[in-house]
């Protein structure tokens, strides 16, 4: 009887161990996702831009590649949209001045997206400084002028980040809708996504060849953003024309 009761307290406690291990597996998994949330603001300082009052921006980052920026283009082209805002990597923009120079004439806006891919959060301010700076030296040189938008290279930033782009007179623009297109889910998979998107939303979508399915669901994302009746316009006119929206995260 003795014995059989030691093997229950000895089950006992490796249920319980078993317990403890599972909480903090998932404490620290939530813990870490929470850590990647990036919409972030102070309440007195600079703030990102997430969202607006009306209207829908179309946003697409580019940091490498030489296949899928020009497809977008041609699409868009096709699709006669006329307002959208292309997030350029300083180091992407120097070795393609020429799609650079067809954004601009295309009409489209164009935000920095750093010049190199590097999470601002593991930066000292210094380096997120230089980085910021070169990518602006790179835009000056291809004669892109007042650009006023930059979005943190990997999505993610946190109070320091927001700081110092406003010191280089930047806004930090993020996003509401995420396409996950980089992921290469299927076109249907995109299309969906992005059909959750509504009025005053900013919608991330990617021209950079990580992401093979975009092109074939832009058409998709079009059509059902005109049966919504949404006029799409680019962030800075979203910024311009109403009440913007950011999102504090203590």
């Amino acid at each position: 009887m003795n014995f059989f009761v030691v093997l229950n307290g000895k089950a006992l406690k490796s249920v319980v161990l078993i317990l403890i291990a599972a909480f903090f597996t998932a404490w620290f998994l939530y813990m870490e996702n929470l850590a990647q949330i990036p919409v972030f603001s102070t309440k007195e300082g600079p703030k990102a831009v997430y969202r607006g009052e009306k209207d829908l921006a179309l946003t697409f980052n580019i940091g490498w590649g030489d296949e899928k920026a020009e497809p977008i283009l041609d699409t868009l082209k096709k699709e006669n949209v006329k307002s959208a805002t292309f997030f350029l990597s300083g180091s992407w923009a120097e070795r393609h001045p020429d799609l650079v120079s067809r954004i601009v004439k295309d009409g489209f806006e164009i935000g920095i997206l750093g010049y190199d891919y590097v999470d601002y959060r593991d930066l000292e301010d210094v380096k997120i400084g230089k980085d910021i700076a070169k990518a602006q030296e790179v835009f000056a040189k291809l004669n892109v002028k007042d650009i006023k938008l930059l979005r943190a290279p990997t999505g993610h930033f946190d109070e320091r980040a927001l700081n110092i782009a406003k010191r280089y007179g930047y806004t930090m623009v993020h996003w509401r809708v995420d396409s996950k297109d980089w992921t290469n889910p299927g076109v249907g998979k995109i299309v969906a996504n992005v059909k959750k998107a509504d009025k005053g939303d900013i919608v991330l979508l990617h021209a950079s060849d990580s992401a093979k399915q975009t092109a074939k669901a832009l058409p998709l994302i079009l059509q059902d953003i005109r049966q919504k009746g949404l006029k799409l316009v680019s962030v800075s006119e979203m910024i311009t024309n109403g009440e913007v929206q950011s999102k504090i995260i203590n």
